[in-house]
């Protein structure tokens, strides 16, 4: 994954968030925190949260590869659930968050 911020000046906050994220590779994580510094800002922890909750192209877009800062599933993954999402990680290999972690 790249460790450059998107740089996408007609890119609105989501369009952003959703490069960074289509950019987590299979079997890594990130942590919202993480996602909203190489989105352009890193007090966007939550409009990550919320980005996601609306992902447009959840095939396209892997949101199940963005964790919480203590690398736990999300509570509310907005696609089936945090098993559904725990369940997806494990598909790809992916369970410790400092082994796997971008």
């Amino acid at each position: 994954m790249r460790k450059n911020k998107i740089k996408g000046e007609n890119m609105n906050t989501f369009e952003k968030i959703y490069e960074v994220v289509k950019n987590i590779p299979e079997g890594k994580v990130a942590t919202y925190g993480q996602v909203a510094c190489l989105a352009g800002n890193p007090r966007w922890s939550r409009v990550v949260g919320y980005a996601l909750h609306v992902n447009p192209m959840p095939g396209v877009i892997p949101c199940h590869r963005v964790v919480n800062r203590e690398g736990k599933v999300a509570p509310g993954f907005a696609f089936g659930g945090n098993e559904v999402q725990r369940k997806l990680l494990e598909a790809e290999g992916r369970i410790d968050l400092k082994k796997y972690s971008i």
